[in-house]
């Protein structure tokens, strides 16, 4: 049924968030912030907009049927969450935020001698304590100066500084270190010094601080000192920009949502008619944007949410063109192969057992003895020709038993093997949802994979093809002339000038330049 538009944003309120518009599918097309959401959302509705606008927002307009919105407290937190809701919709319609470049955090990494600040895009699980992220990178980065300088921490980047490192470093003559490197400070009262600036970072005593830099700013600005006053302005203009409270919005929590796992896997186990929710599911994609790279990818959900540990990546081997129903039989060939093989040497007791295949693995799986996991569902990106290329495979295998379907983009109708009608799910089912989830995450894996590949090729070089060149002369020419054009360019005495190419390799070399450049293979 089609959503009332203009009776929904009744609902919207005049505070800050996060919008999302959808599509008549319910996919989502386009994430957009706002610091009032009335004003922003209501102007998509105007009819003065859409004759101003260019032509893809034009398309957008065009394109909305139905939207959410989420409220958060500030315009930085709506800056995360925007990041973070593109980064896991990735929608046609947003250029900004769909690369894997995400906000800074500070890391400490206890473990360290003389702990220090460091700036980090990527959180891991190392032990180092994490703060952030944060929206405004600026200020971020001039407030970790401040609280450097505030607490006398090092900012030098050896991992255990020592008088050698000394002799090179201004910041303690400049009194904005405590030295540790040279005795001046014992590790304890160092460390008493990195608790109270994680205490600054991580916001408390914020408004003390913040009153006391705003009464030093008031003292410079009476003695007419109004440098100082104006860089003291800057430092609470930049603590109040970082130390604003807002939600961290990882994964998992504190992102608001509409997205149910657990009713939403119980929703697709009944309309598939699986007898329960999918716990495991495998979803497969082929990207074949050229023919000098056909790639594949598996990416699992595990209780309805991405398992990126278990993702997987392939380079179809034995298909010659573009080929995809022949692609998909090869990757879930040897996907299932490893599983099938992996667990028959976990378990050699069972290699000779008279059960079904799919029978000892889910018995495997349930001893803990099973390497590899077997889904309770096999999803294929695609429509009658992807699924019987990959239930001819699985058969081939011995898993009759196992689930699988194909879902086909065009109408996101969902093919089961043995019936010719597909299945139809609401486009405003949970289920539905999940399996364009899990589909839209291995096409964006899939791609990813063909892109890495392709940046991986333009930097080959002729060189790498030449006989008459190693790892090591190819890295020595491209030291003296900077690139092929030039080594092209270059004398045979010049070239046989480097150590260890001769006068013979050198007209090797030119030769086999000549005969690439005409050849149009640069």
């Amino acid at each position: 049924m089609a959503v009332d538009l203009k009776a929904k944003m009744r609902e919207v309120p005049h505070q800050p968030g996060v919008y999302l518009m959808k599509d008549r599918l319910g996919s989502i097309i386009y994430v957009g912030k706002a610091r009032d959401l009335k004003k922003r959302m209501s102007s998509y509705f105007m009819a003065s907009r859409k004759t101003r606008a260019d032509l893809k927002t034009r398309a957008l307009i065009d394109t909305i049927a139905d939207f959410e919105f989420h409220v958060v407290r500030n315009e930085a937190e709506a800056l995360l969450l925007e990041g973070k809701l593109i980064k896991d919709y990735r929608p046609r319609y947003n250029v900004s935020f769909r690369d894997d470049k995400r906000f800074l955090l500070v890391k400490l990494d206890p473990s360290e001698p003389w702990p220090r600040f460091v700036l980090t895009r990527l959180k891991k699980d190392d032990g180092s304590r994490y703060f952030g992220p944060f929206a405004h990178s600026g200020a971020l980065r001039a407030t970790i100066s401040w609280v450097n300088r505030q607490f006398g921490l090092r900012v030098c980047r050896p991992r255990d500084p020592d008088e050698v490192a000394y002799r090179h470093c201004n910041a303690d003559v400049i009194r904005n270190c405590a030295a540790p490197c040279v005795g001046r400070i014992d590790r304890e009262a160092y460390m008493v010094k990195v608790d109270e600036a994680c205490e600054v970072l991580a916001g408390k005593g914020r408004r003390e601080w913040l009153g006391k830099i705003e009464e030093e700013m008031a003292k410079a600005a009476e003695r007419l000192d109004f440098e100082k006053a104006a860089l003291l302005r800057d430092v609470i203009d930049n603590l109040r920009k970082t130390l604003n409270p807002t939600r961290q919005f990882s994964r998992g929590r504190g992102v608001p949502t509409t997205v149910k796992p657990t009713e939403d896997l119980a929703e697709l186990g009944e309309e598939l008619g699986l007898g329960g929710p999918p716990r495991v599911m495998e979803c497969f994609d082929i990207s074949n944007v050229s023919s000098n790279h056909i790639v594949a990818s598996m990416v699992r959900f595990t209780d309805g949410r991405p398992d990126n540990r278990n993702y997987r990546r392939y380079r179809i081997r034995t298909v010659e063109g573009q080929d995809d129903f022949a692609s998909m039989a090869e990757v879930i060939r040897r996907r299932y192969s490893r599983i099938l093989m992996e667990n028959a040497g976990a378990a050699p007791d069972l290699t000779e057992s008279q059960e079904d295949v799919v029978d000892i693995q889910r018995r495997l799986a349930k001893e803990g003895r099973a390497k590899i996991v077997l889904p309770d569902l096999v999803i294929v990106d695609g429509g009658k020709g992807q699924l019987s290329s990959a239930v001819r495979e699985l058969r081939q295998l011995g898993l009759h038993e196992l689930p699988v379907i194909g879902l086909a983009k065009q109408r996101e109708e969902v093919f089961v093997p043995g019936e010719s009608e597909p299945i139809l799910i609401p486009h405003d089912r949970g289920a539905l949802k999940l399996l364009q989830r899990i589909r839209d995450e291995a096409h964006r894996f899939a791609n990813g994979y063909n892109e890495l590949l392709y940046r991986r090729r333009m930097k080959e070089s002729l060189l790498d093809d030449c006989p008459a060149v190693s790892p090591k002369r190819k890295q020595a020419l491209l030291e003296k002339f900077g690139s092929v054009a030039r080594i092209r360019r270059a004398s045979v005495a010049e070239i046989s000038a480097i150590p260890g190419i001769s006068e013979k390799g050198a007209e090797a070399i030119l030769q086999w330049l000549s005969d690439g450049f005409s050849g149009g293979r640069e």
